[in-house]
């Protein structure tokens, strides 16, 4: 599998991120036997539960920088993945390398490496569609959920307007700038240098592949071909028990409404004390970050 890897100076001098980064090799899943390197922040007490932050699309691990530090002080070990083809993970540059299926087995492989145990998901755009995959795929190492503006699609009902937008812009435009995607989902103005440190691991158009392709594998249809497996996660949900709780923003038109379905489905869900942020677009860690890691916190003490 031909991939490229971002140059380590891209990362250098990041505005609020000082964090060095750990990285694990994973099969590459196309019988080539090659291997990728996936690349994850591991901050806080080692012999604390972790708190597994994971992303969407087209951002990376950077957009936790303003939980990261309020999760570590409040005593959590403070685990976040760059998702394969995003941040300081490798890229593969041909976009039918990415596929729903290999990115949760990728990091089914990373998970079981990195052997985190007891771990509370901490969720958002693709990496609910991912992470849920790996709760319900490995469901005794995680202790509870938090899912914030994602959902787990099975194609069995229309994702909105909103949604098929952004999958057209997506294909259609001439420079996929990931840093500008990040701002249009934000309600806040992003300064230039945040805005560069999104655009950081994507030096080129070849390195930008997977974000490229990740809005045509969302499940749109009843037919998708992942459409199956992830009728078969949600047959898992509806029967977790453990703490599951949503923190929506209140500003995010593609996912608005999405926790209902969680709250309605997931028995661990009742009784939980459910929060819609204020203030938060999709991107609701880079507006409101402080708030939901507060959420985030209070919730695992209670549970």
């Amino acid at each position: 599998m031909d991939a490229l890897r971002t140059p380590d100076d891209r990362f250098e001098g990041l505005p609020d991120w000082p964090y060095e980064p750990r990285h694990v090799e994973v099969a590459a899943g196309d019988g080539s036997g090659d291997t990728l390197r996936v690349a994850y922040v591991d901050e806080g007490p080692g012999e604390a539960d972790p708190v597994l932050l994971m992303h969407g699309e087209p951002s990376w691990s950077y957009l936790y920088r303003h939980m990261i530090p309020v999760l570590v002080a409040a005593g959590h070990r403070v685990v976040a993945p760059d998702l394969v083809g995003f941040g300081r993970s490798d890229k593969p540059v041909d976009q039918d390398d990415y596929t729903y299926a290999r990115h949760v087995a990728w990091m089914m492989h990373w998970l079981e490496q990195v052997d985190l145990r007891g771990a509370t998901l901490v969720c958002q755009d693709w990496g609910g569609l991912i992470g849920l995959r790996l709760v319900t795929g490995a469901p005794d190492r995680f202790a509870r959920v938090v899912t914030a503006n994602t959902f787990l699609p099975t194609g069995d009902r229309d994702p909105g307007d909103a949604f098929f937008a952004w999958q057209r812009m997506s294909q259609e435009v001439e420079i996929f700038d990931c840093g500008a995607v990040v701002q249009m989902g934000t309600t806040t103005d992003l300064a230039e240098e945040v805005v560069a440190a999104y655009n950081a691991p994507f030096p080129t158009q070849d390195h930008v592949a997977g974000a490229r392709k990740f809005p045509l594998l969302v499940p749109a249809a009843p037919d998708d071909p992942e459409a199956p497996a992830n009728r078969a996660a949600w047959e898992v949900l509806e029967q977790w028990d453990k703490p599951f709780l949503t923190a929506f923003s209140d500003a995010d038109p593609i996912t608005r409404g999405g926790d209902l379905a969680f709250q309605q489905l997931v028995p661990g869900a009742t009784g939980q004390p459910h929060t819609t942020i204020e203030g938060g677009g999709h991107f609701l860690q880079e507006d409101r970050g402080r708030e939901l890691a507060d959420v985030v916190d209070r919730f695992i003490g209670a549970t």
